[in-house]
């Protein structure tokens, strides 16, 4: 069986924390599966408000929606220029996409 690729899109800040818990849960169950959560809108404040030690590495946060809201990433998450370009290219490329 092939490695598993999992997007968790997090449009909402009860979507980040749904995609962080799917996060664990697939690590948890497929050690080999790789995952990344994207944080848009009201899940982008909410991701910098409250940080998760375990699924931060994971995080990809919408600089769109940063300069938009007037964030600043000062806990220094990693970024994506736009959360809708990112999923549509890993899509593309095979990622299996759940909106969180």
């Amino acid at each position: 069986m092939s490695t598993l690729r999992v997007l968790l899109h997090a449009p909402t800040a009860d979507g980040l924390a749904r995609a962080r818990r799917n996060a664990r849960n697939l690590v948890k169950a497929r050690d080999d599966a790789q995952v990344l959560i994207v944080a848009n809108g009201a899940a982008v404040p909410a991701a910098l408000a409250e940080p998760d030690p375990v699924t931060d590495r994971w995080l990809r946060l919408c600089r769109n929606t940063l300069t938009a809201q007037g964030l600043d990433n000062t806990a220094g998450h990693e970024e994506v220029e736009a959360a809708v370009v990112f999923l549509a290219e890993r899509q593309a490329d095979g990622w299996a996409y759940i909106r969180a």
